[in-house]
């Protein structure tokens, strides 16, 4: 089916089920669901898509940015940068004579101090940054956290992996993706507890997943904003 609402249109599929209430999913391609109670008039239907017509333009949006890629960043004033989970301007300012590039999260903001205005620069400055917040960010989930273990890590480390947000070995090393401090703090709770959990079951077993569950109960949801948003976290 397709349908217009104030200005834009959109098309979906209407799928009828024994339940009782109105569904709509979007799928990792954009495409629309609604699942309707059998024998629902289509006039709710369309009521409740015009109700959340904002959040499934919103949800598109960011469906057909993620098909596209990344983009190559320009390192211009105003570029939005990801930081715990939210995208943020950058300001750049060259300030000479100083003994290193450094970022600051303020106001809202992302502010970027340079000896030197280079797209080199710039990245190597938000790299450092996410690193340094990164650390800070995984030692604040291991304290939190700490409580659920009898075993605590021996070290933790931070790396700049293609593959994996996390690992830990058998002797109880921690290491995480540096692009974590993009993401939303209860994100990086779960990869942090997720990693603490091999401690002591080295595997994904049933047990491994029973004691995760146990203390992230949501952690499906937060592999799924991992997954739907990997491909924007990046400098």
């Amino acid at each position: 089916m397709i349908h217009t609402y104030l200005g834009t249109t959109i098309r979906f599929e209407i799928k009828y089920k024994n339940r009782t209430s109105i569904g709509i999913t979007i799928d990792s391609y954009g495409n629309v669901e609604v699942q309707a109670p059998k024998g629902i008039p289509d006039e709710r239907v369309l009521q409740l898509l015009e109700e959340k017509w904002d959040l499934i333009q919103q949800k598109l949006h960011e469906m057909n940015d993620r098909l596209q890629g990344p983009q190559e960043k320009v390192y211009e004033h105003g570029e939005p940068f990801l930081y715990l989970g939210n995208t943020y301007p950058i300001q750049i300012f060259q300030v000479k004579n100083i003994e290193q590039d450094y970022v600051v999260f303020e106001g809202e903001k992302l502010l970027i101090y340079l000896n030197l205005l280079e797209d080199e620069k710039i990245k190597q400055a938000l790299k450092r940054f996410y690193y340094q917040q990164c650390k800070a960010l995984v030692k604040k989930s291991i304290s939190s956290y700490q409580s659920n273990f009898k075993t605590k890590p021996r070290s933790i480390h931070i790396s700049d992996s293609k593959t994996t947000w996390g690992t830990c070995d058998s002797k109880l090393q921690l290491t995480f993706n540096w692009r974590l401090a993009m993401a939303p703090q209860e994100v990086i709770d779960y990869v942090v507890v997720h990693e603490m959990c091999h401690m002591i079951h080295l595997n994904h077993d049933r047990s491994f997943w029973r004691l995760v569950g146990k203390i992230i109960p949501d952690y499906k949801e937060k592999e799924n904003w991992l997954a739907i948003s990997n491909w924007k976290m990046t400098v």
